[in-house]
């Protein structure tokens, strides 16, 4: 199946979708097997080793208690923050994992092997599941790599999972694989960049399942932001960080209402605060994503509140919205996230959105381009408008380390996502002044970011080594 607008939108916990999402995701592939294999009622033991990012940064990302949840048979899309507080509670207190949720193994996060100076030749972030019975023979061993997203590949199975990318891409109505394969597609058709996303998406599912889907995104999205404005306190990890997005919504809604003292609800919007709103958003998902909570792989978890940041503002700001209907405010939810997610193809198919392989361009980078071309789209811009939009939101983002302090997705990874959601906005405003003719395709800022992220230090890749993450005295 090639890689879709599902793919990239996908529901998970936080903070990482390399480091949480994609781990818990290979650990439950991992307990699958070995149920389907018949071999669980003969494991005795279990040995996890986890290879550099992983290693160097997973304590902060929540990498092991993700591994963890996962090997008991847990999916990242479907498990429920609850239930992620009620098992970790159980397996700290107990000492016990449920392997595949069947078979009781004393196993916890201080028996992981940590092995933070060894990359696998695949991906830095590397992790290997191995089961033996009671007198040492080894019954299923399987090494996976988490590539960015949540996306997992298997040791041994990339050229497979490569080919049959390439032919299932093949069978696509309009498939692409670069802006200029998009762009033809645009100018062959005459339809625009959201509506050929669509009809690639309609190779596997009805009309109605991506309307329904996208506006699901969109609502768990919405439900992480009302989560987030009622949490206050620190975040967790040992950084102290204060959760801003609640007093900053009272301060907003207050400053925010009309004269007469109407308009206190989150209806109401003054245009004079929208980039207020649009920092209010991407902080509220942020902070919610660095405490563990349910969000939205926007292609990441770590830059996973600048698109639902954008949109809120395409919704509530961009012109035409102020009587729209619900109808209407509907198909530009689904309009946006076709079109940010064939721009998230490009990066997928031509470069990366994992931070621990290009740095944080691949994540809040990809993430601001992606929204740009979104917003671009809603607002009536051309094909070459959309790409123009995600050219320059990307072009501005090139070379961003990933450098997290303490390794935890908060600083400076939370005003990263509101800066991030504003380049976007601006970005798409400025592609929809021009005529959609540009010096620098997206195609070659795409390239740049990629080779960029090959030059760049280990030190600013998410390894917690190098920037920030060591010129900050941790209190």
């Amino acid at each position: 199946m090639a890689v879709g607008v599902f793919d990239l939108f996908s529901i998970g916990i936080g903070p990482s979708s390399s480091h949480t999402v994609g781990p818990m995701r290979a650990a439950a592939v991992f307990a699958e097997e070995l149920k389907g294999l018949g071999k669980l009622a003969d494991v005795a033991s279990l040995r996890v080793d986890l290879y550099g990012s992983l290693a160097a940064t997973g304590h902060g990302h929540g990498t092991m208690t993700a591994v963890l949840l996962g090997l008991e048979g847990f999916h990242p899309e479907r498990i429920l923050p609850d239930e992620v507080e009620e098992r970790l509670a159980a397996i700290a207190e107990t000492g016990m994992l449920q392997l595949a949720g069947a078979v009781p193994l004393p196993y916890g996060v201080k028996d992981m092997v940590l092995r933070p100076l060894t990359v696998l030749p695949r991906h830095t972030n590397g992790m290997t599941f191995t089961v033996s019975d009671a007198e040492g023979n080894v019954l299923h061993s399987a090494t996976f790599f988490s590539v960015g997203g949540g996306f997992i590949v298997r040791e041994g199975e990339e050229d497979a999972a490569q080919q049959e990318l390439e032919e299932s891409k093949k069978e696509l109505p309009l498939p692409f694989r670069t802006a200029a394969e998009l762009l033809e597609h645009c100018r062959e058709t005459g339809l625009g960049i959201s509506d050929v996303m669509r009809i690639n998406e309609e190779d596997s599912r009805t009309p109605g399942e991506i309307r329904e889907g996208l506006l699901h995104i969109w609502s768990v999205m919405e439900e992480c932001v009302a989560t987030s404005l009622k949490r206050e306190g620190v975040l967790p990890g040992g950084l102290k960080v204060r959760r801003r997005a609640p007093d900053w919504y009272d301060r907003l809604k207050k400053e925010s209402s009309r004269p007469d003292g109407e308009g206190q609800d989150q209806d109401f919007h003054d245009p004079k605060y929208w980039q207020e709103w649009v920092n209010l958003i991407a902080l509220a998902v942020n902070e919610e994503n660095a405490s563990g909570g349910r969000v939205v792989t926007a292609p990441t978890n770590g830059a996973a509140g600048i698109i639902p940041a954008v949109l809120f503002y395409a919704l509530h700001f961009a012109p035409g919205m102020e009587n729209a209907s619900q109808e209407d405010r509907d198909d530009v939810v689904v309009k946006f996230l076709l079109a940010a997610g064939a721009v998230g193809v490009l990066y997928k198919e031509q470069a990366s959105i994992s931070g621990a392989e290009v740095g944080c361009q691949g994540e809040v980078g990809s993430a601001s381009s992606m929204a740009a071309a979104g917003l671009a789209e809603v607002m009536g811009g051309t094909p070459a408008q959309v790409e123009n939009a995600a050219e320059i939101a990307m072009e501005h983002n090139l070379g961003l380390t990933c450098d997290p302090i303490g390794g935890l997705v908060q600083v400076p990874c939370i005003e990263r996502n509101a800066i991030a959601a504003a380049k976007a906005i601006n970005a798409a405003k400025m592609a929809l002044w021009g005529d959609g003719s540009h010096r620098v395709s997206l195609d070659e800022v795409i390239v740049t970011m990629r080779e960029t992220g090959k030059d760049m230090s280990s030190k600013y890749k998410e390894t917690a080594m190098g920037g920030l993450a060591v010129n900050v005295v941790e209190c």
